[in-house]
């Protein structure tokens, strides 16, 4: 596991790192590593390019926290997927822009594409809406992902994505973010055709081995 000095400055560079993608923007997303049995996650109101490593946050998963510096209002989403899933290592939450849109249409992304299927489903769900910072949010954030799905959308409000790593969530997030902008693109030029159970079957298995290389 990563110490807690590279912990730090891995979700510094995380932060800033998101901005220059474009997936967020001022003081809005946050990023967290699980740490212990607790987590390390981003300040409240904190902009990326003023954060510092000393003010990363250490806290339980029950929302308790050391030191002066106060964590993420969504706090409780990062330590919801942590309690529930073994898998997840690091969470990244971003209101990028053309997840965000989809998300106030509150509707799921649907396998239009195959890469649909890398997010661990045949779709990528949105959460049901609850206000920003509670914990009727984390739970249903929690809830929509389940033990298998590794991203999710939230109504009104952005999008969420897990993975073993912090550079994996992070990409995980910016490809969301591809697919939901090249769905809205292929909305506006026509109904979208779908991709049946069986082909995404397909894709799933091929999944399984894909970018596998040999020893």
């Amino acid at each position: 596991m990563m110490g807690e000095a590279a912990a730090r400055d891995a979700l510094v560079e995380a932060a800033r790192e998101s901005v220059r993608l474009g997936l967020n923007s001022g003081t809005v997303g946050n990023f967290s590593l699980r740490h212990g049995a607790g987590m390390l996650i981003t300040p409240s109101g904190i902009r990326p390019d003023t954060m510092t490593t000393d003010q990363i946050v250490k806290m339980d998963l029950n929302g308790a926290w050391q030191g002066e510096w106060v964590p993420s209002s969504e706090w409780a989403i990062h330590a919801r997927i942590y309690a529930a899933r073994p898998d997840a290592g690091a969470v990244v939450h971003a209101h990028s822009d053309h997840c965000v849109a989809l998300s106030c249409l509150r509707q799921a992304i649907p396998p239009f594409h195959y890469m649909v299927a890398g997010f661990g489903g045949t779709s990528v769900p949105c959460a049901p809406y609850a206000c920003f910072g509670s914990l009727a949010l984390a739970d249903a954030v929690a809830e929509t992902l389940g033990l298998t799905l590794t991203a999710c959308l939230m109504a009104n409000h952005g999008m969420v994505a897990l993975a073993a790593d912090l550079p994996g969530a992070l990409s995980r997030a910016a490809k969301l973010e591809t697919l939901a902008r090249q769905y809205l693109l292929a909305r506006s030029s026509g109904t979208p055709v779908d991709l049946s159970t069986a082909e995404m079957d397909e894709v799933a298995a091929r999944y399984k081995t894909y970018g596998k290389q040999p020893r």
